[in-house]
């Protein structure tokens, strides 16, 4: 099934997994609704897509812990290209790893209001309006890290497993709308999102077991873009891609 045509927001559209998935998405056709707070960025990015003949862009400046700003993502969406939503794309996500002695309270805080009510802002901006048109994909990007815990990442993984959480349920609640749920869990991925972290000693960790190769942010984007192809009785559940 084409993705030509469709109406996509995604947030943490600035860079990284979100920025790929926006050039991947749009380069089939689809039209793309950019959300994330950095707007140089998100204008950059939506110019490079315009200049293309493929699918088009709009933007739209959003922190997703603010339920208002989420909510007229969606709207600056439908009303930009006279359409409803038909995929909502949850990518933004922070990761400021930590060991708990060393009590990076606000860093756990920003965690749970980026990585957990980001996404039930995300939801709640379009449940409603796929509910009544039985239609639409809601796409969690959420992380290995959803499934497996490791020292410095208690945390950022609680609320990845809280993502999952929130994707099974949403699931089984919409099952028989023809609203699909899917959870796709990047391992280690080069992006900017281990840039947050500051605790010197989830720097030591790392630098004692490196990884030789990571993630593409496109290898992710092309996940998205798979799920997306599939007939529309065809749900894909979890995808899981690791290095």
């Amino acid at each position: 099934m084409s993705v030509a045509g469709k109406i996509v927001v995604i947030t943490g559209a600035s860079s990284g997994i979100g920025k790929s998935i926006a050039e991947v998405l749009s380069s089939n056709g689809a039209n793309v609704c950019l959300g994330a707070r950095r707007e140089e960025k998100l204008k950059e990015l939506t110019d490079a897509i315009n200049g293309g003949d493929k699918g088009k862009a709009t933007f739209c400046v959003t922190d997703v812990t603010n339920r208002e700003q989420v909510v007229g993502l969606v709207k600056h969406a439908e009303e930009h290209f006279g359409k409803p939503v038909d995929v909502l794309i949850n990518n933004a996500g922070v990761m400021p790893l930590s060991f708990f002695r060393n009590l990076h309270q606000d860093e756990w805080d920003r965690m749970i209001d980026v990585n957990i009510k980001g996404v039930l802002n995300g939801i709640a901006a379009v449940l409603p309006g796929m509910t009544e048109r039985k239609s639409g994909d809601i796409i969690n990007i959420s992380s290995d890290a959803g499934r497996k815990l490791f020292p410095g990442g208690a945390v950022y993984c609680g609320t990845k497993w809280a993502v999952e959480a929130i994707t099974q349920g949403l699931r089984q609640e919409t099952a028989g709308s023809n609203i699909r749920i899917l959870s796709i869990q990047p391992g280690a991925t080069s992006s900017e999102l281990g840039n947050s972290i500051t605790d010197p000693e989830v720097f030591e960790m790392f630098k004692k077991d490196p990884l030789d190769r990571f993630l593409d942010s496109v290898d992710v984007a092309n996940a998205v873009l798979y799920a997306l192809q599939q007939p529309e009785h065809c749900a894909i559940n979890e995808i899981l891609v690791r290095p």
